[in-house]
Formats: C-alpha cells, sequence, structure tokens
C-alpha cells in the first residue's frame, strides 16, 4: 500500500513541484490550498503524513498544527512544516503548535524525498510506501 501524504499548501508552484517530486517516488498525494480544507482532509483521509505550509489562507500553519493534534486519530501523524519563515525562533515555534519537523523553502528537488522520508513509518518509506 502506499503511504498518503496530505500537503496543505497555497501556493500553486510549491504544490506542484512538492506533488510532482511525491508522485515520482510512488507516493498517494493529496492536496489542501489553505487551513481548513487541510485539516478535513486530513479528518477524512487520514494520511500517512502531513506537510504543512505556515503562511496559508484562513487558519495560519501555527492553528493548524495545533488542531490536528487535538484530533485524536490524527495525535499520532507526523506534521512537516515546509515554509519560507527562516528567522530565529521559526522552528521552535512550529515544533511547539506541534510539528514533527521544519524543511525551508525553496526545496531542494535533490533531497526533498528523502528528508520526508525520514517522518514516515518504517513501511511507508521506501519506494512510495509499499509493505508488500
Amino acid at each position: 500500500m502506499k503511504a498518503k501524504i496530505l500537503i496543505i499548501e497555497d501556493n500553486e508552484q510549491n504544490m506542484y513541484l512538492m506533488t510532482f517530486i511525491l508522485e515520482c517516488k510512488g507516493y498517494d498525494v493529496l492536496q489542501a490550498r489553505d487551513g481548513r480544507e487541510g485539516i478535513e482532509a486530513a479528518q477524512k483521509t487520514a494520511p500517512d503524513l502531513i506537510l504543512l505550509d505556515i503562511q496559508i489562507p484562513v487558519m495560519d500553519g501555527y492553528a493548524v498544527a495545533r488542531e490536528l493534534r487535538r484530533c485524536a486519530a490524527l495525535s499520532r501523524v507526523p506534521i512537516v512544516a515546509v515554509t519560507s519563515y527562516a528567522m530565529v525562533g521559526d522552528r521552535e515555534r512550529t515544533i511547539e503548535a506541534g510539528c514533527n519537523g521544519y524543511i525551508e523553502k525553496p526545496i531542494n528537488p535533490d533531497t526533498f524525498a528523502a528528508e520526508i522520508i525520514r517522518f514516515l513509518a518504517p513501511g511507508d518509506a521506501g519506494n512510495g510506501g509499499g509493505t508488500e
């Protein structure tokens, strides 16, 4: 079974690039364009990993992460902030909000998939997450 990765991102170019990279690696990619849509998609689909932009419409990524952590069914799903916020304290703020990791934008297409693999369960990490 393929690992499901939910991307919550409002920038079309970033969404396209992350989706393209992950689908090429064999992952099943789900998309949401704002905070509320992201929470609803996560609750509906129970992804294996959530990639979360911090600066998104409706609810910022910090509020989304906190809301997702309150949902028992999603409390163990890894959340990785993928953000251009790179000021002192930003990484810590994402962790305090409930994120498990932090990747700075712009992402590096050559290393992006390898960076997120470490957040997936071992059976989900190899070749798109197959557990065959």
